[in-house]
């Protein structure tokens, strides 16, 4: 193969494949299946960039053609739809991927390693059995409201508290709504189970690893915390400085400027909801910390 680029709009099945030659333009289009896309990828030769968008498959795919030399590329999907000319279609996919590639200002994504992948796997199963429990825990409390009991807000008690409710009003309740509630705690009950082990796990995973020790130096940031960055951030060094950082978290402020005015509003939260909701909770936990610490009889003493 001689082409200097590669462009591979990815799927599951079809595979549509743009080469630009050395002037710049479109010299050859191909669409393959699956099997065919890897033959090609087996032909690749040293050298050749490749092109691909930030999404499903990416990283498994960038890392298949770094494996025979090429030069792989990942580009954040966001910025490359500005590029498709007209109806969205895999061929005008691939052009725009060529069409972004060329723009100097583009920062491609750091391919992740099998293992980053796995460990950010994990934490999206985590964060899916979060949004169970907390789906399970109101359907509890919407099948008691509607019955007249009202339990209260909080969730660190709340299997006890419906279990005392049964016991004491579990009489007034229809047997079909008391048997629903029971089918729910026992879902609930595997689901904490399930987050216990996955906290667990996170934790020992991130003991052998330096980076996470590292993190965790850091005031509000645990074992879960620093595992997830490391899923999240293939390099760190893709960042060229902290607030580049904090702007890919979503943490940098809204800007609308123009000219001599400048407008700065709130928190754009356009990164990670996940990570920073972990980094939220350790902050908070830091301020409650020393909150305490400023209220404590010692400190008011001296």
């Amino acid at each position: 193969m001689h082409a200097t680029t590669v462009a591979v709009d990815l799927a599951k099945d079809v595979f549509e494949i743009a080469i630009a030659a050395h002037g710049g333009g479109v010299a050859t289009r191909r669409r393959l299946s699956r099997r065919q896309f890897h033959r090609f990828v087996s032909e690749l030769e040293s050298g050749t960039q490749v092109i691909l968008e930030a999404c499903g498959t990416a990283h498994y795919w960038g890392r298949q053609c770094q494996a025979r030399g090429a030069i792989v590329r990942l580009l954040p999907p966001h910025y490359v739809r500005p590029y498709v000319r007209r109806n969205k279609t895999d061929r005008t996919d691939a052009e725009a991927l060529l069409e972004a590639n060329r723009c100097g200002g583009m920062h491609p994504v750091p391919i992740k390693t099998p293992e980053q992948q796995a460990l950010q796997a994990l934490h999206r199963l985590r964060s899916q059995w979060q949004r169970t429990r907390t789906a399970r825990m109101n359907t509890i409390r919407g099948l008691l409201r509607e019955h007249g009991i009202a339990l209260p807000v909080g969730a660190q008690r709340l299997r006890a508290r419906v279990i005392a409710t049964l016991d004491t009003r579990g009489t007034e309740l229809p047997g079909l709504v008391v048997q629903m509630i029971h089918w729910v705690l026992d879902d609930l009950q595997a689901i904490e189970q399930r987050l216990t082990t996955v906290d667990r796990d996170l934790a020992q995973l991130g003991k052998p690893h330096p980076i996470a020790v590292r993190l965790q130096q850091i005031p509000g940031v645990g074992p879960i915390t620093a595992t997830a960055l490391i899923a999240s951030v293939p390099h760190i060094h893709a960042f060229r400085r902290g607030r580049h950082f904090a702007s890919w978290l979503g943490l940098t402020p809204r800007e609308s400027s123009s000219g001599t005015r400048r407008h700065l509003g709130g928190i754009s939260k356009r990164g990670d909801r996940y990570l920073r909701c972990l980094l939220a909770h350790g902050a908070r936990a830091v301020l409650r910390a020393a909150t305490v610490r400023a209220r404590s009889p010692e400190r008011l003493t001296r």
